[in-house]
């Protein structure tokens, strides 16, 4: 990185646009659960972070101090838990993150995140001495169950 002299020979860094220095992962996780979605981005001036889902900005604590999604000062995006139900708007969805300064924006690569849904019913197993169970990943909303005997 250059530098040149100012008054009183103090030494000073040209600034710079931002730039990701950290993207985003994939991420599947449990409804209810706490997950973090990283970013980190490098400039001078230190840029500015916000996250967008599905194209729309993330509104965080520093929005709405009762949000449950928390901006962290790295400009990674904290969930405290997972919200992923009828009645709110969900978690899952396609998140990127954007780094400003005066001198231009940076964007991250996408990351998704996927809510784990656990469904159940009732369980048969065959008459087998070695039953094999399986799991499979199923795209629908998940549901209250509820264990019956």
């Amino acid at each position: 990185m250059s530098a040149q002299m100012e008054k009183g020979s103090r030494l000073r860094q040209e600034d710079s646009p931002p730039r990701i220095v950290e993207h985003p992962s994939d991420l599947i996780v449990s409804k209810g659960e706490p997950a973090t979605l990283n970013c980190k981005a490098e400039g001078r001036p230190t840029p500015t972070v916000e996250w967008y889902k599905d194209g729309e900005r993330v509104e965080t604590d520093k929005d709405d101090p009762r949000s449950h999604r928390m901006l962290l000062p790295s400009g990674s995006l904290f969930f405290l838990r997972i919200v992923h139900g009828r009645r709110s708007k969900p978690d899952e969805g396609a998140y990127v993150c954007v780094a400003r300064n005066y001198l231009g924006e940076a964007v991250s690569r996408n990351a998704s995140l996927e809510v784990a849904c656990v469904r159940r019913g009732p369980l048969e197993l065959p008459d087998q001495r070695d039953p094999k169970l399986g799991c499979r990943k199923q795209r629908e909303a998940c549901e209250r169950s509820s264990l019956h005997y």
